[in-house]
């Protein structure tokens, strides 16, 4: 992964592993294959098998990916068994009168056609409501342009991915016609979709799979960005919304304005706000049903791994303070990230429909989400809690720090590094670390410990 993208990570990508693997798999089992464009040296390295082109025929399995391929691609059923939230549906805490806001770069063309042909194929209701708006306008889809290329795959993860956990709740997707990238490039467009969506009440989750090396915007123009965003995402607290942000796929190795590795640890930004939930990434190991059977920390040198670190921007959130020495220690007195993670191993993928390469590639395909996919999916997680508490839970950072890691509530994880690119990086240890932050979901007894903190 030596280019990097804004959108954190979405395509997956087994660039020479996928192609390697699918000498030996009997032709009729892979249809298709992306054309050459989707293959150009963005983050993604795109080279993808597509699993089914018929929209009308049930998606392969993850078994015939495990046996094809060798490696899983989760279905929605999978992933909400494995994260506790099946227990959640079958209670009617599906999302209900809740409404997630998305915000991308550029969109996908395809994306309501998309969603309804992967809920068919899943088994899953549409949304009451997708709404996708365009109030700085857009510009027309190049299928040559691999930018747009990435952003339109980062559009379907996001919006498949949070209407899976949350199968009940409305969609709204704000777009921008303007790419963003590292630095300030496409910033002040985001400020405006994201002033938008809060002025226009449009919903009380929003979920950012994107960022930027917080070391990029050490400019005046940088700061000020910054601090006009502060303000939102403060505003955003005190109306009770949820903001989650994706910690980043490179690990503790970020990238400059020239797209070249920093030589020391860096974060990223918006992620690194102290009043964003910053989701790191892990590798998720569950059955072909979905059985959890355990996760590490990610940190691969092939597919990537987890963002995490100290921010040189933020100082410690008091929420942070009860950390224990050690912790303190290695902060020395600044903001940490992740708070919480979700699977996002590139080899431990997701199924999508995506149709945005046009009909004659349209289908279903095994994507490796990031931290872009642990994003959408704790939104669609909020959303299902946001329902069952009957009001928004709002700003989550207090109420993870105060649970202190109780058992029953969220899964630490134990194993794992986010060391990338030569830098040592963090470990993955009990209780909060720089890999994980407090762990993954376990939804349907996260409610109690929200609830537990407000006794």
């Amino acid at each position: 992964m030596k280019k990097r993208v804004a959108p954190i990570a979405v395509l997956a990508v087994f660039c020479g592993l996928m192609a390697a693997q699918s000498q030996s798999v009997p032709s009729a089992k892979i249809t298709k294959h992306l054309p050459p464009v989707v293959s150009q040296p963005t983050k993604f390295h795109h080279t993808l098998a597509l699993l089914s082109s018929d929209a009308q025929q049930p998606p392969p399995t993850d078994e015939f990916c495990r046996i094809n391929y060798g490696f899983p691609c989760y279905s929605p059923q999978e992933i909400q068994n494995a994260y506790g939230v099946t227990p959640l549906l079958n209670s009617g805490y599906n999302g209900t009168g809740q409404t997630i806001v998305i915000i991308d770069a550029y969109g996908s063309p395809t994306i309501a056609q998309d969603l309804h042909a992967f809920d068919v194929g899943f088994g899953l209701p549409d949304p009451p409501s997708f709404t996708i708006l365009t109030p700085l306008g857009t510009v027309p889809f190049n299928p040559n342009d691999p930018w747009q290329l990435a952003w339109a795959g980062e559009t379907t993860g996001d919006v498949e991915a949070s209407h899976s956990m949350a199968p009940g709740a409305n969609i709204v997707l704000l777009t921008s016609p303007v790419n963003e990238t590292e630095g300030v490039q496409g910033l002040p467009q985001f400020l405006y979709l994201e002033q938008y969506a809060l002025e226009h009440k449009l919903g009380n989750i929003i979920s950012q799979s994107w960022g930027v090396t917080e070391n990029t915007l050490f400019t005046p123009e940088g700061q000020k960005l910054i601090a006009d965003f502060e303000a939102i995402y403060q505003e955003a607290a005190k109306e009770n919304i949820t903001v989650l942000a994706g910690t980043g796929d490179t690990g503790v190795a970020n990238f400059d304005i020239n797209l070249n590795y920093y030589p020391f640890p860096t974060v990223g930004w918006p992620a690194s706000s102290p009043s964003v939930t910053a989701v790191g990434g892990t590798t998720l190991y569950a059955d072909t049903l979905g059985n959890y059977q355990y996760e590490i920390g990610w940190g691969n040198p092939y597919t990537g791994a987890s963002g995490g670190g100290v921010s040189q921007q933020f100082a410690e959130p008091s929420y942070q303070f009860s950390l224990p020495a050690s912790i303190q220690t290695a902060l020395n007195n600044h903001r940490g990230i992740p708070d919480v993670a979700f699977n996002g191993d590139l080899l431990q993928t997701y199924i999508l429909y995506i149709g945005y390469l046009g009909p004659q590639y349209a289908g279903f395909y095994p994507v490796g989400g990031g931290t872009s996919a642990g994003s959408p999916n704790w939104a669609g997680i909020v959303a299902d809690l946001n329902q069952q508490a009957g009001h928004p839970l709002g700003f989550l950072n207090p109420m993870l720090y105060a649970m202190h890691g109780e058992s029953g509530f969220l899964r630490d994880i134990v194993v794992g590094t986010n060391a990338a690119n030569g830098l040592p990086g963090y470990l993955a240890t009990p209780g909060w670390d720089f890999v994980t932050g407090w762990g993954t979901p376990y939804a349907d007894g996260l409610f109690s410990g929200v609830a537990k903190t407000k006794d």
